[in-house]
């Protein structure tokens, strides 16, 4: 193979077909979902969640054993599917014919709690990709030629530090390790961005908003240092309207977010016209109540995945462990999100019995420090019913007055008075895939 060859080659499609994933054929059967009408897609969307329904009932014995004898002729009498009931071998779980050698499999990064090893077909993992890079191309991005500047974890062991590295080379991204965000590392990827050309930012919102906080404390625009760039794609952690905001001013470039589950497929993406538009191609998508019953658009929901592709492992009503709202302009074709709430286990119960949403901690330090706050980052653990503390980086101690307003504002959100304990850091201690829970319970 020539050197002009190799260099024409499409890696990114090539790599998935050497590895066993029909890209092509999961590219063709995308575009045909896509051309299905708005009037012909609830037929689509409940034709195919009934095939795989009965497919798994027919194939996979864990499933067929989960169902047992429950009725399953309305679509909401289908018991929800938790991670807890799939702690049990991989092997265990596969549809017949279906062997670990000859599917994709992976695992998730524990995150929640409770870490859980997965597997899909060839071509639902195709599909999934198939996906992700339709999403990515609204925006100009090519897998195979766009240059990805990448703020991600890596693992620090010799031999899997130097294998992703070499991935990220095949894959045509730089990628910046985000367990150090001291100052002086910061800058130093800042002069990176001074040499290369890159198209686009892709990692995690918190490490990303840290570095756009910066740029802003050097009164710098990306673009200024690194024209070529044209998106910033966040994902894996929650992105705040304020955040939003300081990453388009200070990147000077638009600013999409992300939502997925590395066990399912991209969940939502932010459209064209600023919507965050939920995935209907590969997946149906639904918010329930506690009783697995629909909830009206607008209102509140546990969000329940169904994956239509999957035949290698039931996904079937698949609690993702997220709260969510749906808009009420979404179509079965077009389903909008919006609102992303968090985790549902990402709660603080108070002494007073009162529950409150571990997103609610980001709100009461955006309100007791302004934008003129010294604190970078920030996590709020909750140790007892009546104890928080508050860990935080910043160039200096918080003084009395500010640490008085947190108190305020802590007891305006909740409610109640709490013990508050602060406690300044270098760093910030990021889980070895890089996401920083923002808020941690340890009752």
């Amino acid at each position: 193979m020539t050197k002009q060859l190799l260099f024409n080659l499409n890696i990114f499609d090539f790599t998935l077909r050497m590895k066993g994933f029909p890209i092509k054929e999961a590219q063709q059967r995308l575009r045909e979902i896509q051309q299905i009408s708005e009037a012909q897609y609830p037929d689509y969307l409940e034709n195919a969640r009934s095939e795989i329904l009965q497919y798994h009932l027919q194939n996979n014995s864990f499933y067929k054993k989960f169902i047992g004898a429950k009725d399953v002729s309305a679509w909401e009498n289908i018991p929800m599917l938790q991670k807890k009931d799939l702690q049990i071998s991989l092997q265990e779980r596969l549809s017949k014919n279906f062997s670990l050698k000859k599917i994709y499999t992976g695992k998730t990064s524990g995150s929640s709690g409770t870490p859980l090893q997965y597997a899909k077909d060839n071509f639902c993992h195709a599909l999934t990709w198939a996906g992700i890079m339709d999403r990515f191309g609204w925006y100009g991005i090519d897998f195979n030629t766009s240059y990805q500047a990448r703020f991600y974890g890596i693992p620090l062991e010799f031999k899997a530090y130097q294998k992703e590295r070499m991935k990220d080379r095949f894959s045509n991204r730089y990628r910046f390790p985000i367990f150090d965000l001291s100052e002086k590392k910061l800058a130093s990827f800042l002069e990176i961005f001074r040499k290369k050309k890159f198209d686009y930012l892709n990692g995690h919102t918190s490490s990303i908003v840290l570095f756009a906080k910066f740029l802003q404390k050097k009164k710098l625009i990306l673009t200024e240092v690194c024209p070529t760039l044209k998106t910033c794609i966040v994902t894996s952690e929650m992105l705040f309207p304020d955040d939003k905001k300081l990453l388009e001013s200070q990147l000077g470039i638009p600013v999409v977010n992300e939502y997925g589950a590395s066990e399912l497929d991209l969940l939502a993406f932010t459209n064209l016209e600023d919507d965050f538009q939920l995935n209907s191609d590969s997946v149906f998508i639904e918010l329930v109540d506690e009783q697995g019953k629909a909830v009206p658009n607008g209102t509140p929901g546990t969000i329940l995945v169904t994956m239509l592709y999957n035949k290698a492992h039931p996904f079937i009503r698949y609690e993702v462990g997220d709260l969510g709202i749906m808009d009420e302009r979404s179509t079965f074709k077009k389903p909008i999100l919006k609102q992303l709430i968090g985790r549902a286990n990402d709660n603080a119960t108070l002494a007073n019995g009162t529950t409150v949403p571990g997103h609610t901690f980001y709100y009461v330090v955006k309100s007791a420090m302004r934008a003129t706050s010294v604190v970078q980052e920030f996590i709020m653990e909750q140790n007892t019913l009546e104890t928080f503390t508050f860990t935080y980086v910043a160039e200096r101690d918080l003084n009395t007055a500010e640490i008085n307003t947190l108190n305020e504002s802590l007891y305006t959100y909740l409610g109640i008075a709490i013990n508050l304990q602060c406690k300044r850091v270098a760093l910030l201690d990021r889980s070895h895939r890089g996401k920083l829970k923002q808020f941690i319970s340890h009752l």
